[in-house]
Order: structure tokens, then sequence, then C-alpha cells
């Protein structure tokens, strides 16, 4: 199924890099530490800024203390680099769009330090834009970064497609009025444009006029 874009548009954990691991460890600290179930916290952290997941667990707790907290399990999470790997298909899928020079940005809910950090560790480069955590106001599912890659690339929504794994973070490149790839097994049941097993079944041509023809499976 080809679909043709101008720009494209890159979440990071579970889309790009496989960072399961940290998280597990990290969160299901954080979820002891508070008497909350694991696997419940899990079920709601991925796509999501960590003060926006704790305010959904936490729903009467302040605001300050989330943003306090998430900063403490930002550094955490950022000396973590064991078991980051590249998601199948992540290296030879970024080293396309540097060789043919296809318009594309890092939007993601990590912030500047933790997505370098995890680029690095899973020998990604890193895009020329980077929609970090820090450059918005609002977390996934809300469009903002989406939106805001898109204008630095200087695109429309309508010219940019998402790559995204997250129910959130679909649910962001959506309401963005952008379509959306889904990348792996929580994807598929959250309604993206079109999905993938692993950015294995993606080969990217560029176009005569500078755009980007996606060809999928």
């Amino acid at each position: 199924m080809p679909l043709a874009a101008r720009a494209l548009l890159l979440d990071m954990d579970g889309t790009l890099v496989n960072s399961d691991a940290v998280v597990e460890r990290c969160w299901r600290g954080w979820a002891a530490r508070h008497g909350l179930d694991g696997d419940a916290v899990i079920g709601v952290v991925h796509g999501r800024q960590g003060h926006a997941t704790m305010a959904v667990l936490l729903p009467e707790r302040p605001m300050e203390q989330n943003y306090a907290e998430n900063r403490e399990l930002l550094a955490q999470e950022t000396a973590d680099i064991d078991g980051v790997v590249p998601i199948p298909g992540a290296p030879a899928f970024m080293a396309a769009l540097r060789a043919q020079r296809l318009p594309h940005a890092l939007v993601t809910s990590a912030d500047d330090a933790l997505a370098r950090t995890r680029m690095r560790a899973a020998g990604l480069p890193l895009p020329d834009v980077m929609v970090t955590a820090e450059r918005v106001s609002a977390s996934k599912p809300d469009p903002e970064g989406f939106l805001k890659g898109a204008a630095e690339l200087g695109f429309g929504p309508e010219d940019c497609i998402v790559f995204e794994d997250s129910e959130v973070g679909i649910a962001a490149g959506l309401a963005a009025g952008m379509r959306v790839v889904g990348v792996g097994p929580r994807a598929a049941a959250h309604g993206p444009t079109a999905h993938v097993d692993s950015l294995e079944q993606i080969r990217i041509e560029a176009t005569a006029d500078g755009g980007l023809v996606l060809h999928i499976g």
C-alpha cells in the first residue's frame, strides 16, 4: 500500500528505539513506591510524558509534585541504557531518510537529554529537527508536538505522515490531521492509517518533486 508524503514525523520509544526494559524497571519501581499495580502503570505510561502518566494514575495529587517526581524519574531513565536497542529495521530506515535527504523530525515525549541518550545508545542518527518534551505545553495525545514538527519542517499536516506505536501517540497524530503508520504490536488496535509489525516492512522511495512514497508490506 503506497502512501505519498512530503515529510515524516517520527516518535522515538517503541517506534525507532526499544526502551521497554528501562521503562519497565523505572516505572515498576515507581509503582511499587506508590503502592500501585505495576501492570496497570505500564499500561498507561507508553507515549505520555511522565508527569501526564502520574496525573492519570494519581489524579488527586498536585501537579507540582508530578513535575518534581518526573524530573527525578527522567534522570533515572537517562542514566539507564541497559537493554536499549533499535527497533528492527530502524537503522536502515533512518539511513534511507538521510541518504535521500528526505524531511523528517523526531517528535517524542522524552526530554532532550533522554532522547539524545537513547538514540545514541540505539546507534541511530539524530534528525536536524527534534520536538522534545521541553518544547511543548501539552503531552500526547495533544497534537501540539506533531503540528510543531510539521511547521518547523515547513509543511502542512496533510503533507506529513506520523510513525507511532502508542495509543496516545496515534491519537495525537490523527488529531493533528495527519496520516499515521502504526509500528509494532501496541499500535494495531488503535486505528492507525496503516500498520506494520516493524520498520523492516517499509521501503522509502524519493520522488522527482522532492517528496516521498512509502511502500508498505
